[in-house]
């Protein structure tokens, strides 16, 4: 249901919006740089295929998305719980069926001149199902039938995308499934049995993982071991933010990126370009934007005062902190590469045009409980 009680976009935090829009720009600046050429320019020819034009129109699409669904009253999404949820599976399940293989990896599906990457709407979708049954079960934490429950749900599309394969979303799934049943109140004495549960299984996860995600592994944990083969990308990754040192080489200038060193270099390593072109300040200022767009999107889990509204701003937060975190980790060598775009600023429409959508619900759940003027304890819906 719109709400119809106020104002177009009134109680909107424009704060938030504008962190948004600053790293969505700046993406597309980046994005350009690194697959333009030396003219910089759109390649005319096809504009559809070029990476630039692209990603203008997945953030339009997108902001256009954001605003629709900041219109609306969230928690008309809880209503929806299960059909998002069977949604998913279907959409997870139709990557192995007609899925695009790039890479060694079957992740996305042809929509003609665009691609689909379900898992990455996976987020959005499986926090909302998450939220709801929580937000149901909320008095009965202590319970394992609601833990193994809430597992289940999260364990299945987990798999699914672990086998196409992406490790990297899968550990976003699984993530957002811990913090949010932290949110949700699991008690101490459960979160234990569970940590000692995952040092069991982690041998077990590492014992099925492909061949290149091991030498990922061995690479971080020694980046010199092979310079030319699986740790080229992270040592060029390096050399880029170093060379950047505390001002950068300015933007269109940085060796590593225009000279094509640094190779997938707009998607899940554009961060090690924010490195060498706009340099430590440069850096700091992402990390600064990131931080400021999770404060505000906290904020919504702070005002709400239905725990469907609390969980699913928890959740949504979860997802943008991990990936951010990983993304920016591998590039400067404290995480291992797990093939995850920086959320916002890569190049890719499944990611930003998600993400995007989250940010309209958060501002759905913050104009929603500003208008009803509502600070209280939050309660179930």
């Amino acid at each position: 249901m719109v709400l119809k009680e106020r104002r177009p976009f009134q109680n909107f935090d424009w704060l938030l919006i504008i962190a948004v829009g600053l790293l969505v720009l700046l993406g597309i600046v980046l994005i350009n740089n690194t697959t333009a050429g030396v003219e910089g320019l759109f390649d005319t020819s096809n504009l559809l295929q070029d990476f630039t034009f692209r990603q203008l129109l997945y953030a339009g699409g997108g902001f256009v998305i954001l605003f629709a669904l900041s219109q609306f009253d969230y928690r008309i999404f809880a209503s929806f719980q299960w059909p998002f949820y069977i949604v998913l599976l279907i959409l997870l399940a139709i990557v192995f069926l007609l899925g695009q293989i790039t890479l060694g990896a079957q992740r996305w599906v042809p929509l003609g001149p665009f691609q689909l990457q379900p898992s990455e709407v996976g987020k959005l979708f499986l926090v909302l199902v998450l939220a709801k049954f929580l937000a149901d079960n909320n008095k009965q934490m202590d319970r394992w039938r609601t833990l193994i429950f809430s597992f289940g749900i999260v364990l299945i599309p987990s798999v699914m995308t672990y086998l196409q394969p992406d490790l990297g979303t899968s550990l976003i799934f699984m993530f957002v499934w811990g913090v949010m049943i932290l949110a949700a109140g699991l008690p101490w004495k459960q979160l234990v049995i569970i940590g000692l549960a995952l040092l069991v299984i982690l041998p077990i996860v590492y014992a099925t993982l492909q061949p290149y995600q091991r030498d990922r592994i061995t690479t971080f944990l020694s980046p010199t071991s092979d310079p030319l083969g699986s740790g080229y990308n992270v040592n060029q990754a390096r050399i880029a933010i170093g060379s950047g040192q505390i001002v950068g080489r300015g933007i269109g200038s940085g060796t590593q990126s225009q000279l094509q060193f640094l190779r997938i270099r707009h998607t899940d390593f554009i961060f090690s370009v924010i490195g060498e072109e706009l340099g430590f300040f440069g850096g700091v200022f992402f990390f600064a934007l990131y931080a400021f767009v999770l404060v505000r999107m906290l904020r919504a889990a702070q005002v709400s005062r239905s725990t469907f509204g609390r969980l699913t701003a928890v959740g949504f937060s979860a997802a943008l902190f991990f990936q951010a975190f990983v993304n920016l980790g591998m590039n400067v060598g404290i995480m291992p590469v797990t093939g995850i775009p920086l959320p916002f600023v890569s190049s890719g429409g499944s990611s930003l045009v998600t993400y995007l959508m989250m940010i309209g619900i958060i501002q759905s759940i913050l104009a929603h409980e500003k208008m009803l003027g509502l600070r209280t304890k939050p309660q179930p819906i």
